[in-house]
């Protein structure tokens, strides 16, 4: 089965059905995000769990106020160059 023509149009659901035992080992080998299309449009997508748990948890952080202010004064110490090498951080907690 070859989806890599499908990457940017999409794939139609009925492709989709008929392939969809080979999808996973496909999207395993070269994981990426494939639109599932109805009509030619694209009504879902179809990417591997890996994917789909990594947005879940960035959209999560970018969902809370505390924990992207403490990102943004992290990139921020890293712009100044407010850091620390693991050695020096191992010295300071004496590990």
């Amino acid at each position: 089965m070859t989806t890599e023509n499908n990457i940017q149009d999409g794939m139609s659901i009925s492709d989709a059905r008929k392939n969809l035992s080979l999808l996973p080992s496909d999207l395993h080998e070269n994981p990426r995000c494939i639109p599932l299309t109805r009509y030619g449009k694209p009504v879902m997508a179809l990417m591997p769990w890996e994917f789909y748990e990594s947005m879940v948890a960035t959209m999560e952080i970018m969902g809370d106020p505390a924990l992207m202010d403490q990102l943004r004064e992290s990139i921020k110490d890293i712009e100044e160059g407010r850091t620390m090498s693991l050695d020096e951080l191992e010295a300071e907690l004496n590990l």
